[in-house]
């Protein structure tokens, strides 16, 4: 508890080493008697500070029945343990010496017609993509008025698909103060060290990258795929052709059978497919370790917007790639997904038929709760680094294994 402060209007403030734009440092909304109250990553409320009697607050969990937290005090600040979705009730009552106890304030959180500002961090194509269809059934279940903060590269293949959502990035957000009057405001990430479940309910490695939003906000965790909108949905080329994506942020999250991608690259072609690669990125790497576009590949990579992207993986015949940002845009653009990936389980997409894992070596640590991510490590390897070993959950993924269910979607096509 600390004492209740007088300067209540306090600027936001983007935290260097938060990838959010932090709420007031006090609540935004105003009660009865001085108190403030708002949602914003959890229940916080301020209680002024006063010379004669005291107040009593009871904090609950209204879905649970719960009294999440209960205190007598002469002012103070009150912050909810849990920062993700929970319908609070709050209660606060004037309990001076020689009277009946009195309730001041009482409030329910109901989000109807309620501003409600949701975030999401910059930097990643796919979380967002695979968290954005919770974003809107949240807000259609709550007929809350949602703005989501969002990166502005994302922004242009969501904005017209989801009209009753407003999108902004971060740096409009700020110039707007967004979080001025919001009613309730939530995170949306991968908390790896939340070890006392704060930001989610339940550790996203268990339930999987996508589901974790709905877990977070308290919806249905059935997974769905993300609208697009495009403003050019012409086919970009006459003949039949697949896209693909060799490229990914760490060494694990690539196909490292050395020779996998040029036989695929050439049996793809045989069968009468033009080959178009789609990364942002020709060559990836650091150090020693450097990844390149296989060898018979067209060369679509470069700094294009995802709209461009979207467009080409809408008409593509499939689409072939890792556990990455491209291959969430391809389900979202309604394009068969082959998915290879060994160090997620397959629990941790979204599901395809053409899902690629090899049993028989390591696979999944990412989805370990023991294992923590180095997103600084580019060859992070957590069970066999610097052995023989190291990256065999995709080195022993075999060209033969993905082409097979290759051949699957090519029948399902036919």
């Amino acid at each position: 508890m600390i004492e209740a402060s007088e300067n209540f209007r306090v600027s936001t403030s983007k935290d260097t080493k938060s990838p959010y734009i932090n709420p007031f440092s006090v609540p935004v909304l105003h009660g009865p008697d001085g108190i403030l109250f708002d949602f914003n990553l959890g229940a916080r409320i301020v209680l002024p500070a006063r010379t004669e009697g005291k107040w009593r607050i009871t904090l609950r969990d209204l879905d649970t029945g719960n009294i999440l937290f209960q205190n007598e005090n002469t002012g103070a600040t009150v912050h909810s343990a849990k920062r993700f979705y929970v319908r609070f009730g709050i209660i606060v009552e004037d309990i001076s010496p020689q009277k009946e106890a009195r309730i001041v304030f009482q409030h329910e959180l109901n989000l109807k017609n309620k501003k409600v500002v949701i975030q999401f961090p910059v930097g990643t194509l796919g979380d967002t993509l695979a968290w954005f269809p919770y974003a809107a059934r949240f807000a259609h279940i709550h007929q809350a008025n949602v703005t989501c903060i969002l990166s502005a590269l994302i922004i242009p293949v969501l904005k017209d698909a989801y009209p009753e959502l407003t999108l902004m990035s971060p740096e409009r957000a700020q110039e707007q103060d967004i979080l001025a009057d919001s009613y309730a405001m939530y995170c949306m990430g991968l908390f790896f060290d939340d070890k006392e479940n704060v930001f989610q309910p339940t550790d996203f490695r268990l339930v999987g990258l996508h589901r974790t939003a709905a877990y977070i906000l308290g919806v249905d965790p059935a997974e769905e795929a993300p609208k697009l909108a495009l403003s050019d949905e012409t086919r970009p080329i006459t003949e039949k052709y697949v896209c693909i994506a060799v490229q990914a942020s760490t060494q694990c999250k690539y196909w490292n059978n050395p020779t996998g991608w040029m036989e695929v690259v050439a049996y793809l072609k045989k069968q009468g497919y033009r080959v178009i690669c789609i990364d942002q990125k020709p060559v990836h790497g650091t150090g020693i370790i450097w990844n390149h576009i296989p060898y018979g590949a067209e060369d679509q990579t470069g700094n294009r917007p995802l709209t461009e992207r979207a467009r080409w993986l809408r008409h593509a015949e499939f689409f072939i790639g890792l556990s990455s940002g491209l291959a969430w845009l391809a389900w979202a653009a309604g394009t068969p997904v082959v998915m290879i990936s060994g160090f997620t389980h397959p629990t941790n997409e979204f599901h395809t038929p053409y899902r690629i894992i090899n049993w028989h070596t390591c696979n999944s640590c990412w989805n370990d709760e023991r294992e923590r991510f180095d997103h600084h490590d580019f060859l992070w390897c957590p069970r066999h680094a610097n052995t023989p070993r190291q990256f065999e959950c995709t080195r022993l993924i075999t060209s033969h294994q993905v082409i097979a269910k290759i051949s699957a979607a090519i029948r399902a096509l036919s």
